[in-house]
């Protein structure tokens, strides 16, 4: 899979372009509908699979107060797009002057002289173009005189509920990792580096690692929570803290992630980790001792062991 951030030129080195359009965060299971039907779509007329993105998402350039946090870095963004099969993603930087293409010159300089799309794949709910004047309805109006046809993809649901990142961005901040998984497709999961701690961990007889974390990242409600931690490939058996450390720190401690690995053994310290959240065990709490600590961590690892692979 090739990544670039340019859109420039595509036609000439791709052909037969089918192209999805969405910013993709979280790749929950409606995105997952959309890029396989890119996929397909690309496979049956022998062209390529393509998905168009950006980065940084434009409301953290339009509306700044209303960003959303993100669900996945833009590199486990990439990723995940890219074990679904894609050929290539454009990451296009998004700005002020990108901002104010018309929803026609999108589609004319664009689509239409960069990459000469033949199909061009959306959600039922895309707007494109200055103020998010573009619709899929727009994109229909315009299939002939551009030349592509135009796939819409409806709602994709889970009994009654539309799947979408806002609900999935709730579930998290509720710590409901479970309920999250079921609309992802998959664990919601953070990258990062071990970084050194406090190494009160060690003293205790359960050592930690301490993930250096994108501050822009939604990560679940602290609590107290059972993972699958992937570290050169393999994975093991975990329980991760999000919180302040009360016990230690009183009410005004720094929000971190740290977690303890089961059956490993090795120095973590300045790899790169991911942490899988796939069951919150309990809200985080202080104890009015370490022994009481210690006893509790103990009872966390005992309840971890159901979610061993």
């Amino acid at each position: 899979m090739h990544v670039t951030k340019s859109y420039q030129g595509l036609k000439d080195k791709y052909r037969n372009i089918v192209v999805g359009l969405g910013n993709f965060d979280g790749v929950h299971i409606g995105h997952q509908r959309l890029i396989t039907e890119v996929v397909s779509t690309a496979k049956n007329i022998g062209g390529t699979a393509v998905i168009l993105t950006f980065d940084p998402h434009p409301l953290s350039v339009l509306a700044p107060n209303n960003n959303p946090p993100k669900l996945l870095t833009q590199q486990g963004k990439e990723k995940m797009i890219g074990r679904l099969g894609v050929d290539a993603i454009i990451s296009v930087p998004f700005n002020l002057e990108f901002a104010k293409m018309t929803p026609e010159e999108f589609i004319e300089k664009v689509l239409y002289e960069q990459l000469a799309a033949k199909v061009v794949v959306v959600g039922y709910n895309y707007t494109f173009g200055n103020k998010g004047a573009g619709n899929a309805d727009t994109l229909k109006s315009k299939a002939e005189k551009y030349k592509y046809q135009v796939k819409i993809i409806p709602p994709v649901k889970i009994g009654d509920q539309v799947i979408s990142s806002t609900l999935i961005r709730r579930y998290l901040m509720e710590g409901d990792v479970t309920e999250a998984t079921k609309y992802l497709g998959h664990p919601p999961f953070v990258e990062g580096i071990v970084v050194s701690g406090d190494r009160r961990g060690n003293t205790i007889g359960f050592p930690t690692a301490n993930l250096n974390l994108d501050q822009e990242q939604l990560v679940p409600a602290k609590g107290v929570y059972s993972v699958h931690v992937v570290v050169d490939e393999d994975t093991f058996l975990g329980v991760a803290n999000i919180g302040i450390k009360p016990t230690f720190n009183g009410a005004g401690g720094k929000t971190n992630l740290e977690v303890h690995l089961l059956d490993f053994s090795g120095d973590l310290y300045g790899k790169n980790i991911t942490v899988k959240f796939i069951r919150r065990l309990r809200s985080e709490q202080r104890f009015s001792s370490v022994h009481e600590l210690v006893s509790q961590i103990k009872n966390d690892i005992k309840e971890a062991q159901a979610d061993r692979m």
